[in-house]
């Protein structure tokens, strides 16, 4: 299968759907609506001409360990290199530090693409945007001046390092340890497992970012300071010098993403220097986890988008039954139940794909905007939907994964298929950045209460509005996706309402339904998204316009008529094993 860039939905979404529009000008100088296609096409061709063609063989050859540290497999050096010289690092960077200075959010689409290409090769540029991000905001002036032009210029590359043997997702457990060394540096101690792409031969130098513990520190997630490690040491004119004490000492065995090298790394009295305070380590990472929750819901987007290609190719050309009309076996796409199948993969894609990039969109305004008005409300949006970008969108790209393994039927369970691998691949991103059990713990923890509620009553408000606007059309189509959206957004107001209350009250029931809840918010607004693209598809001319109407109405009869009898899932789910527990599980 050739991975075609899925530039015109991607354009769409971010025009019609996200928004992208509403950004400052004043805060993008170098940026308009006429770029956006442009950047598109260059990066589709990128990730369809250079990337793709590695997927498969990358994922047969796997990263190695070798005497001299980690080999990513053949081809991706050079395609990485490819990726350095067409800028593709800096595109949103600072453009103090060598960046381009266009939104984040347009940054977010390339990756899709990268993603939807590639998986294990995105996660590099990935984990680097991340430690951009964190050096921008929390790094010293002078650890910005020795890192980010190199980083920003993708020469260099990033990671994250947090996890622990014993700490999972308990970062307050981690015991890694950070002793001054009496010049303003500190030597780092300790092992951190699950590390992608902490070793790899594409760059010269790789830049940590570790957490660990001062002497002395407070116990728990109050005693975490954030360090900057590089692989090999930086000397002040900006040249490399010596190795650093730091190294991969193993390469973990996944079911997927085989190319991309998760690394246990081990760090031997490293020289690291502080970033932000001590102690405060744990808020300058989540600048880099908010960034890559929004970015692994894209790789759900990313590689559904891959999955369905793959899928409707492979409907097009594999012939099996007769059909009407058709002379001798028949493409399995004359069948109206693969017809379905591939339906509810590109509706589901769709809707995440919306999801995601109007979480960006209001990232960026939260960020730049000079209107405090708007800037509170973009920060609610941001903060109320990146869970359910990062949860949603990964829930999407395996179940559509799945379903494109079932349109291959028996071969898609064989491993040299592309439809298997990525199902292999898509399989990380529900666990990546907080699984997504924690990311419906943050939803209805913290999100529902923020400002009063305000964040999802003001979502919420923006459904039935779309809803209102599909009736007035008296379009016979669009006045029946309009009430099955109606109907679902009552479903989400009823179950908001409830958990709200719950999450008062009786938090252990609350949370036993935050799951179902996510799912259910998740269906309601991605509804409301493809339901505006049936609107402004209407503004459109050729196949977008049919399309998004299908698509529309297609999501409103299947997942937004469900939306009502979703509701006693949430708030009567728990029921059942909170009050026989005893009899379920063993809680001794």
């Amino acid at each position: 299968m050739a991975y075609r860039a899925p530039v015109e939905d991607i354009a769409f979404a971010l025009k019609s759907l996200a928004r992208i529009d509403r950004l400052p000008a004043r805060a993008f100088e170098d940026f308009d609506l006429d770029l956006i296609d442009p950047i598109l096409e260059e990066a589709g061709k990128l990730a369809a001409e250079v990337l793709a063609p590695l997927n498969q063989a990358g994922d047969e050859q796997g990263a190695q360990l070798t005497g001299d540290g980690v080999v990513a497999p053949h081809g991706f050096a050079e395609a990485y290199q490819q990726f350095v010289d067409g800028g593709w690092m800096g595109l949103a960077a600072p453009v103090e530090w060598g960046g381009q200075g266009l939104p984040k959010v347009l940054a977010n689409a390339v990756l899709e693409l990268i993603h939807g290409a590639n998986m294990s090769f995105g996660l590099c540029p990935m984990l680097s945007l991340g430690a951009i991000e964190a050096l921008v905001a929390h790094g010293s002036r002078e650890e910005q001046e020795k890192y980010l032009p190199k980083l920003v210029s993708g020469e260099w590359t990033g990671t994250m390092n947090l996890t622990e043997p014993q700490a999972g997702s308990d970062v307050g457990a981690l015991k890694t340890k950070a002793v001054p060394n009496g010049d303003g540096s500190y030597a780092i101690t300790g092992q951190k497992i699950y590390i992608t792409w902490g070793d790899h031969d594409m760059a010269e130098n790789i830049i940590h970012l570790v957490l660990a513990r001062l002497p002395d520190a407070p116990e728990g997630s109050r005693g975490i300071s954030l360090f900057v490690v590089p692989k090999v040491m930086v000397k002040d004119d900006g040249s490399l010098g010596e190795r650093n004490k730091v190294q991969c000492i193993g390469l973990e065995k996944k079911i997927g993403i085989h190319a991309s090298p998760t690394c246990v790394m081990e760090y031997d009295g490293a020289a690291g220097w502080l970033v932000g305070e001590e102690n405060k380590g744990l808020a300058c990472m989540f600048t880099m986890m908010n960034s890559a929750r929004l970015n692994v819901g894209l790789e759900g987007v990313g590689v559904g988008e891959a999955a369905y290609q793959t899928a409707y190719a492979y409907a097009q050309e594999r012939k099996q039954g007769k059909v009407e009309g058709v002379d001798g076996p028949a493409p399995i796409l004359h069948h109206a139940d693969v017809r379905r199948t591939l339906t509810t993969m590109r509706a589901d894609v769709m809707a995440a794909r919306a999801i995601c990039y109007a979480c960006g969109v209001a990232a960026d305004l939260a960020e730049t905007s000079e209107d405090a008005a708007q800037k509170e409300a973009a920060r609610l949006r941001e903060e109320l939907l990146t869970p359910i970008a990062k949860a949603w969108a990964t829930d999407v790209g395996v179940d559509v994964a799945n379903l494109g393994v079932q349109i291959h039927g028996g071969m898609g369970f064989m491993n040299e298929t592309l439809a298997a691998q990525l199902y292999r691949d898509a399989r990380i991103a529900p666990i990546y950045e907080g699984t997504n059990g924690i990311q419906a713990i943050d939803l209805v923890g913290r999100k529902l209460s923020m400002a009063g509620g305000k964040a999802m009553s003001d979502m919420i408000a923006e459904v039935q509005d779309t809803a209102t606007s599909a009736r007035e059309t008296n379009d016979p189509q669009l006045v029946q996706i309009a009430d099955r959206l109606a109907a679902a957004a009552d479903a989400l107001t009823e179950a908001t309402g409830w958990m709200v209350e719950a999450m008062k009250a009786e938090k252990e029931k609350g949370l036993s339904g935050a799951t179902a809840y996510l799912k259910l918010a998740g269906d309601v607004i991605g509804g409301h998204f493809l339901t505006m693209a049936a609107l402004e598809g209407r503004k459109e001319s050729g196949a977008l316009r049919g399309r998004m109407t299908a698509l529309a109405g297609f999501f409103a009869e299947t997942s937004l008529a469900e939306a009502p009898g979703r509701v006693s899932g949430i708030t009567r789910g728990g029921d059942s094993f909170l009050s026989e527990g005893e009899a379920l599980f063993d809680l001794a």
